[in-house]
């Protein structure tokens, strides 16, 4: 998963300042990641 998400650039070089804002860019970015794969489950 880390390796993943490392390739979102601005998470891989933090360009957000704050923790929310990153933190919701990485809750983003694990979704975007991870739902094709539930979609595809059924």
């Amino acid at each position: 998963m880390f390796n993943r998400i490392k390739q979102f650039r601005r998470i891989a070089t933090r360009y957000d300042k704050t923790k929310t804002s990153f933190a919701a860019f990485l809750a983003i970015a694990a979704t975007k990641i991870w739902l094709p794969h539930f979609v595809n489950m059924a």
